[in-house]
């Protein structure tokens, strides 16, 4: 199992909103929001403003703008600051989902 972010074990309030807040943001092909799939990596929440690094489970994924464009809109909505969201470069398998979340396709 790969290694957690520290976004998935933080209990900082402002961490903790921002994560369960994105949980809405649902991948249309796949059925499961972005947080279960292990798509979101980092937050960077500022004073001034909030930084989301992001990675999608393919490169050329279909809905991937949508994706990005509502998660910089929740992440704003919830923390109240404007909001970016970066593109990682790390390639998704299916290792980063959450605990438990790879059993619906009958992965792990």
């Amino acid at each position: 199992m790969a290694e957690l972010p520290a976004l998935f074990t933080s209990e900082d309030p402002e961490v903790v909103a921002l994560r369960e807040g994105l949980r809405e943001i649902i991948d249309p092909e796949i059925g499961m929001n972005i947080i279960e799939l292990g798509l979101i990596r980092e937050f960077d929440i500022q004073p001034d403003q909030t930084n989301v690094t992001m990675i999608l489970t393919t490169p050329f994924c279909p809905y991937g703008p949508a994706m990005i464009e509502s998660t910089r809109k929740k992440a704003e909505e919830i923390t109240g600051r404007p909001s970016t969201v970066e593109m990682g470069i790390e390639m998704w398998d299916p290792e980063m989902m959450e605990d438990g979340s790879g059993g619906d396709w009958g992965l792990f």
